[in-house]
């Protein structure tokens, strides 16, 4: 069977970046599985991925703008030191959510901080980097259509239901 839209599918992979650094594994947690056709996994490995079948293993690179686009310097924001007063131990690398003007969820990276301000990145980590590949196709099936309609409407089944991979809250 070939993968296409609506199809469940299996894969492992390892990430890295232009280094050869390795960024991301499924060794040792088992294949990650998505609905294809359903922008779950980013656009580049998802057209990579379209028409291989079970036991294809294949390496592909892709570009930021297939990925997760390019850096923009404007999502760089310098916030009052105030706001994270109920954080105790503040530390470089640490990971919020904060509500945008539209008030939007917005995911943020700590990227310096002092007394008065804070210094947050909006770009996902991997924004701007071309990533490399490793990929083993492990399995492709007929999607059921209570998956692809928990796929349709993400986050209409709570919290702890346990879809997290069909609604695409996987990095790959």
């Amino acid at each position: 069977m070939q993968i296409a839209k609506h199809k469940i599918v299996a894969i492992e992979y390892r990430l890295t970046d232009e280094s050869g650094d390795e960024i991301d594994s499924t060794a040792g947690e088992g294949p990650l599985t998505y609905l294809h056709g359903m922008q779950e996994i980013i656009p580049g490995l998802e057209a990579a991925l379209e028409g291989r079948v079970a036991g294809d293993s294949f390496q592909v690179t892709v570009i930021p703008e297939e990925a997760y686009g390019d850096r923009l310097e404007e999502l760089l924001v310098e916030l009052a030191r105030e706001e994270f007063e109920d954080v105790g131990d503040l530390e470089v690398g640490m990971q919020f959510s904060l509500a945008d003007e539209e008030d939007e969820e917005v995911f943020v990276t700590v990227v310096d901080f002092n007394d008065e301000t804070v210094t947050v990145d909006g770009n996902h980590p991997l924004a701007g980097l071309t990533l490399h590949f490793d990929v083993k196709v492990c399995e492709v099936r007929d999607a059921t259509a209570e998956e692809i309609e928990m796929s349709e409407s993400p986050g209409e089944c709570g919290p702890d239901c346990g879809c997290d991979e069909l609604n695409g809250h996987a990095d790959a």
